[in-house]
């Protein structure tokens, strides 16, 4: 998007400003495990400042309601990753968890679908994710080097909040392999596959209110 001169740091941004859409979400979709991220493009500097209570509630409700909606699934179980190594060790190591991720849980209408805030070491090595419905992280890297790793190119991005349905490869155009026949479709494929089945879904959730 740069390179073309197009001032976005992401297409999930793009996309939501031209659908007029302030509050939305980057999300991950796998078979092995869905994934969403709180703060988007964003200098590491940066990230600490963007966790804010309002933030963090309005993702809750969109990652709720998407996993609602788009996926049916009717009581999902979301983990919330925490900010700080070992999730802020009870103050020692950062007072983001204690002062606004656990107060935005406990003050959510969606509480008793959100769990956390996990240590993201703890949590991926012990393989957790297997437990939940989604992994809601922090920031960029947190969530997508072990989704990256878990999936090798067959991932789907998937931009939640929008009127419209949007799903893409998880991954960039790789220009450096362009015309040589050495792409791998998986990704792509999946990025149709997971967008015929979230219109579906909303079609059938239509149905059914």
């Amino acid at each position: 998007l740069t390179i073309a001169g197009i001032n976005y740091p992401g297409h999930t941004e793009m996309l939501a400003d031209w659908c007029n859409t302030d509050n939305f979400l980057m999300v991950f979709l796998s078979e092995k495990m869905k994934s969403a991220l709180v703060t988007i493009h964003l200098p590491v500097k940066n990230i600490a400042k963007e966790i804010t209570l309002l933030k963090l509630t309005s993702s809750f409700e969109i990652i709720i309601n998407t996993l609602q909606n788009d996926f049916l699934i009717p009581n999902p179980k979301v983990a919330i990753l925490g900010l700080n190594p070992h999730a802020g060790e009870d103050g020692v190591i950062g007072k983001e968890e204690g002062e606004i991720i656990i107060p935005a849980i406990n003050s959510s209408k969606f509480k008793n679908h959100l769990f956390g805030p996990f240590s993201p070491d703890a949590f991926f090595g012990r393989h957790r994710y297997k437990d939940f419905d989604l992994v809601l992280g922090m920031y960029h890297d947190q969530v997508l080097i072990p989704f990256k790793m878990l999936n090798s190119g067959k991932g789907v991005n998937y931009t939640a909040g929008l009127p419209i349905v949007r799903t893409s490869p998880d991954h960039g155009v790789a220009f450096d392999i362009a015309g040589k026949f050495t792409a791998d479709e998986s990704s792509i494929l999946e990025a149709f596959y997971s967008a015929e089945r979230i219109v579906n879904n909303r079609k059938l959730n239509a149905e059914t209110k």
